[in-house]
C-alpha cells in the first residue's frame, strides 16, 4: 500500500499567499491599482472619442449645476445681469426663428394642421373599414360551421 503523502505547506498556493511579506503585498496592490487606473483612463478616452457630443452636453450640465449650487455675489450679479439678459433675448429670438422656419418648411411640404387632420381622418376610416370587414368575415365563418 502507498504511504500517506506529506504535503509541503510552502508548495500550495494558499500557503504561499499566507507567507507574503507586507511589503510585497503592498507592491502587488499598488501595481493592481495602477493597472486599474490605466484601464479606466483608456476606457474614458475611448468613450470621449466615440461620443464627444455626450461629453459636451455632460460638461454643460455640470457647469449649470455648479452655477446653480455656488452662490452669486452681488458684484457678479451687477456684472453678469446685462450678459444674461442679452443671452436670454438672443436665445428667445433664435427659438422663435427656428419655430417659424420649421413651420414654413412643413407648410411647403403640405404638412400643416389641416392636412394632418385629413390624414388622420382617412386613417381612421381605413381602420374602421378593416375592422368591419374582419368582423363580417368572422361572422360568416362562424355561421358556416
Amino acid at each position: 500500500m502507498n504511504a500517506p503523502s506529506t504535503i509541503d505547506s510552502t508548495s500550495t498556493p494558499d500557503a504561499r499567499t499566507k507567507h507574503v511579506s507586507p511589503r510585497a503585498a503592498a507592491e502587488r496592490a499598488l501595481e493592481t491599482t495602477k493597472d486599474t487606473a490605466r484601464e479606466a483612463v483608456r476606457r474614458t478616452a475611448e468613450g470621449i472619442e466615440a461620443n464627444p457630443l455626450a461629453v459636451l452636453v455632460g460638461g454643460v450640465a455640470l457647469g449649470v449645476l455648479a452655477g446653480a449650487v455656488i452662490p452669486r455675489t452681488e458684484q457678479e450679479g451687477k456684472l453678469l445681469r446685462p450678459v444674461g439678459k442679452r443671452l436670454t433675448d438672443t436665445a428667445a429670438g433664435a427659438a422663435q426663428a427656428a419655430r417659424e422656419a420649421g413651420k414654413a418648411e412643413l407648410d411647403a411640404l403640405g404638412l400643416n394642421r389641416e392636412a394632418a387632420r385629413d390624414q388622420v381622418g382617412k386613417l381612421l376610416d381605413g381602420v374602421v373599414k378593416a375592422l368591419s370587414s374582419a368582423g363580417s368575415a368572422a361572422a360568416a365563418k362562424a355561421s358556416a360551421k
